[in-house]
């Protein structure tokens, strides 16, 4: 019967904005731009409309993908995209290789309350991250922000069902 079923948890992990290794990509842009240097073949520096986001698995096991939980409180686009990096910017550049496909878009219209996105990429990448939470405590994501929005407008996590 299915009142004997065990019930799932749902588990909600915020998307936060990791303001210090932000700073610290943005210092690395700067620092190339004054010194008149290059970046390293394949590196990733990180554009104007960029920020880097983490997520602190609470919990690594028995976790299934079950939804995006994005709002943007006004029109425009963002993209997310995971990043395979394990972090220790001091030490390793991000490099382009690093990204993982498929990113997540969401997008709102104007004149409209709904938020829109890439279901089939996005449901993808939601599923990818059950299981790199088995091997991970943090995940982190470059987030693109267009058409108008920037990280105050964004609140985004994303929700799982604890098996």
């Amino acid at each position: 019967m299915a009142e004997d079923e065990p019930k799932s948890t749902q588990l909600d992990m915020p998307l936060v904005l990791d303001e210090d290794l932000t700073k610290q990509m943005r210092l690395r842009v700067e620092s190339l731009k004054r010194r008149g240097g290059k970046r390293q073949d394949g590196e990733k520096l990180l554009q104007p409309a960029e920020s880097v986001y983490r997520i602190d698995f609470i919990q690594q096991q028995r976790l299934q993908f079950e939804r995006w939980d994005v709002v943007l409180d006004k029109p425009g686009k963002v993209t997310i995209t995971g990043t395979s990096q394990i972090w220790t910017p001091d030490l390793t550049n991000l490099m382009t290789r690093q990204l993982l496909d498929p990113a997540a878009i969401f997008w709102r219209k104007e004149a409209s309350e709904a938020m829109d996105w890439n279901g089939a990429d996005a449901l993808e990448f939601g599923e990818r991250l059950s299981e790199l939470a088995r091997i991970r405590k943090v995940m982190y994501f470059l987030i693109t922000f267009s058409e108008g929005v920037e990280p105050a407008n964004l609140k985004a996590s994303v929700v799982f069902s604890q098996l």
